[in-house]
């Protein structure tokens, strides 16, 4: 089924409700929704596109970029998102890639594109505030649109990796991929048209394009849409929200705000977090300021969510929960299921897990099992209850003297060490020991804590061989535009200083 289709399932009875409010009080019901993105896929329609063509957006965030996705949904088309910070050399490979037939940019790129976009695409503007020669163009369509068919499989969106260990990969996600997590998500954290969803994520990633979209719309309820996270623009809405999604950086911003208190959100439903991991220390201190514990969630860009913490129940810090209903999750390690306790490659299989890489056939046979599992990267682990949690990326693991490092159980020891504001651990190149174990520590204002201060806590709590042997500090760890940490940038950096 067409999952515009899905979402908007019982559209006569929610036309006059509203769907969508704009930080400058900009408002539309669910009616406009539907006029509007039936304006976007008659004018792409229009334009002589087809099933399954791809439409590219590089685009600021605001109701018109939400219209643009929807509406090629509509139509049966392939939306690409492109990360606004994505410069000249990213966007040529994706472009290249992808092969888009219609491209929507930002003014200040438009000359950008223009040099790179193939003959014959058909190349417009859009701004933060909704204008540009797209919306001029979507302002002349008409706005009837019978929704095409499409089946589960079909192509719905392409979403390129971050490509941190080599090129960009274009993950294809279906009609079936997006209806089966949205329903999945909206059932399973209790979404319902009382529900007004507090919205300050990028939409050209995941989380919110996703996760903070679909099951809003299934449950036909209300967004407040902001352009970007503000603490204090936070602050000023949450009274009018019963839900709210983020990165954990939204939360450390709000916890430093002396306006962030617990009569401010008494009112709230659900605190979500997600994209990076979550630091235990904030988790436990915003339990206690708000009385609310956040909901730590797993996903990816190849199977939107995968696991969850409960909607009711403990939901424990340092975890990211139990596997989403239709989800199987399992560990593996040397061709067999991890013990508890045990750490190992988390593999997936299920409705959600994408259809396989663009143009990638032999990638995508080398990342699923001979058994159809999906393997992820991730490092995990259960507890004997069945909590899932996550150690890092394979990728990171360390090799140090032959054994097997996992920067995550270092962290957690470091984090917890006062003075600590967090940490990320990696393995550089060295002589003796093949990688040497490295961490990269941020202090406090005013702690005293060393190198080897952190060394010596380190080696009374683990093995020797994981201890690192060398600590530096700085300001703030390198992140990406959803707040992870970037290893690679700091494997780069301290590999050149290796003592």
């Amino acid at each position: 089924m067409n999952a515009y289709a899905f979402f908007m399932h019982d559209f006569a009875a929610r036309a006059a409700r509203p769907f969508l409010e704009t930080e400058s009080g900009g408002q539309y019901t669910y009616g406009d929704l539907d006029r509007e993105t039936a304006r976007v896929a008659s004018l792409l329609v229009s334009l002589g596109l087809e099933k399954g063509d791809r439409v590219a957006a590089q685009v600021e965030k605001s109701p018109q970029a939400l219209f643009l996705y929807l509406g090629c949904l509509r139509a049966g088309l392939c939306y690409l998102p492109l990360n606004t910070a994505y410069q000249r050399g990213e966007l040529g490979y994706f472009l290249d890639d992808s092969d888009p037939r219609v491209v929507v940019c930002g003014p200040a790129m438009r000359d950008t594109f223009a040099a790179l976009v193939r003959a014959g695409t058909h190349l417009h503007t859009l701004d933060e505030y909704g204008a540009g020669s797209w919306t001029d163009a979507v302002a002349t369509a008409t706005c009837r649109f019978e929704t095409r068919e499409a089946a589960e499989g079909d192509l719905a969106v392409i979403i390129y990796t971050s490509g941190t260990t080599g090129r960009s990969k274009g993950a294809m996600v279906t009609h079936g991929n997006i209806t089966s997590n949205g329903a999945a998500l909206a059932q399973y954290w209790r979404f319902t048209d009382r529900d007004v969803l507090l919205h300050m994520l990028p939409i050209f990633h995941v989380h919110g394009l996703f996760v903070a979209l679909h099951p809003i719309l299934l449950a036909g309820a209300k967004l407040l849409f902001h352009a970007r996270f503000d603490a204090a623009a936070a602050i000023a809405a949450l009274p009018r929200a019963t839900t709210m999604m983020g990165v954990p950086t939204f939360y450390v911003r709000l916890l430093a705000e002396p306006g962030f208190t617990r009569a401010l959100v008494t009112h709230m439903r659900l605190f979500v977090s997600g994209s990076a991991p979550l630091l235990f220390d904030t988790f436990e201190a915003f339990r206690a300021r708000t009385g609310h514990t956040i909901l730590e969630r797993y996903g990816m860009s190849e199977a939107g969510m995968i696991t969850s913490n409960p909607y009711e129940g403990e939901r424990r810090g340092g975890t990211v929960g139990f596997p989403l209903p239709g989800v199987s999750v399992r560990v593996c390690a040397d061709g067999r299921k991890c013990t508890p306790g045990e750490p190992g490659i988390i593999e997936i299989r299920g409705p959600n897990v994408f259809s396989g890489y663009w143009r990638l056939p032999e990638k995508t046979r080398e990342e699923f099992t001979a058994d159809g599992w999906f393997r992820t990267g991730d490092v995990g682990q259960w507890s004997p209850d069945g909590y899932l949690s996550i150690v890092g990326r394979a990728k990171d693991l360390i090799i140090s003297g032959g054994y097997n490092v996992y920067p995550k159980e270092i962290e957690l020891v470091i984090d917890a060490l006062p003075g600590v504001v967090e940490s990320a651990v990696v393995g550089v190149p060295d002589v003796e020991f093949g990688e040497a174990v490295t961490a990269v520590v941020v202090r406090a204002k005013g702690a005293a804590i060393d190198e080897a201060g952190v060394i010596a806590h380190v080696k009374s709590q683990i093995a020797n061989y994981k201890v690192p042997k060398r600590v530096a500090f700085v300001d703030d760890l390198p992140r990406n535009a959803m707040g992870k940490v970037q290893k690679n940038v700091l494997r780069e950096q301290y590999s050149k200083d290796v003592r």
